[in-house]
C-alpha cells in the first residue's frame, strides 16, 4: 500500500466511463433501496461522492442531496449533471476532513461507496460521520471485504486492503451508532495476473446514531 494520496483529478472526466463503477454504483444504490426506507424528507449526505454515480441515482426518493468530496474536478462533474439535469434539490461542496475541511450541514442519511479505504483513520471518518447525522440518523456505507491488494493493482492511496465486517461493526459501535447491520451488495470478477477470474465481494454496513 502506497500512503500518499490516489490522484482523482486526472480521472474525474472519464470517471462514469467504467463500465465495472458504474456496476458497483447501480448495485450499492439497490442495496441502500433495499436496507434503507428512503423518503421524501430525507437530507442525504454522499461522502466521497465522485461524480454523482451513486448518489444522483437515489435523488427521486429523497428530499435533498448534497454530494461532498475532496476532488474539486469529480465535484466539477457532478456540479454539470445537476445543472444539465436541473436538479434543484441537490448540491455540491468540498470536504477533506484529515486536512480541516469539514462537511457542513446536518442530514438524515449519510451514504458512501468504495471510499473508506481511501481514509487511514477509520475511527475518525466514523466520528465525522456520527456528528454530521440528526439524532435518529443513518449511515450506509459500501466497501471491499478484506483482500490481498489485488483489487486496485496499483495501491497508491489505499489505506486498507479491505475491512473485516465485524471490525467495522465494533468502532460503529464505539462510536456511538446503534442498530448495525451488513449485507452483500454485489461482488466484482477482476482478472488478477497469475491467478485468473477472481471475485471481489463488497458488502453494505447500515448503522443508526440513537434519537
Amino acid at each position: 500500500m502506497k500512503q500518499e494520496r490516489r490522484d482523482f483529478e486526472s480521472v474525474a472526466a472519464r470517471w462514469d466511463s467504467n463500465p465495472g463503477r458504474v456496476k458497483i454504483a447501480n448495485e450499492v444504490a439497490a442495496t441502500i433501496r433495499r436496507e434503507v426506507a428512503l423518503s421524501p424528507q430525507m437530507d442525504v449526505l454522499d461522502y466521497g461522492s465522485g461524480t454523482g454515480l451513486l448518489s444522483l441515482q437515489l435523488l427521486p426518493q429523497i428530499g435533498s442531496l448534497c454530494g461532498a468530496d475532496s476532488s474539486p474536478a469529480m465535484l466539477e462533474v457532478m456540479a454539470n449533471k445537476i445543472a444539465s439535469q436541473n436538479l434543484p434539490n441537490a448540491t455540491t461542496q468540498f470536504v477533506d476532513f484529515e486536512n480541516g475541511a469539514h462537511a457542513t450541514g446536518s442530514y438524515d442519511l449519510i451514504i458512501s461507496s468504495m471510499v473508506t479505504h481511501h481514509v487511514p483513520d477509520t475511527a475518525a471518518l466514523f466520528a465525522e460521520w456520527f456528528r454530521l447525522l440528526n439524532q435518529g440518523g443513518q449511515v450506509a456505507f459500501a466497501d471491499l471485504d478484506s483482500e490481498d491488494g489485488a483489487f486496485h493493482g496499483d495501491n497508491t492511496g489505499v489505506f486498507h486492503l479491505g475491512f473485516d465486517r465485524a471490525h467495522l461493526k465494533q468502532l460503529l459501535q464505539e462510536a456511538g451508532f446503534t442498530e448495525v447491520q451488513d449485507s452483500t451488495a454485489t461482488s466484482v470478477s477482476k482478472e488478477v495476473e497469475g491467478q485468473g477470474q477472481r471475485e471481489f465481494p463488497i458488502f453494505l454496513i447500515v448503522a443508526r446514531k440513537p434519537q
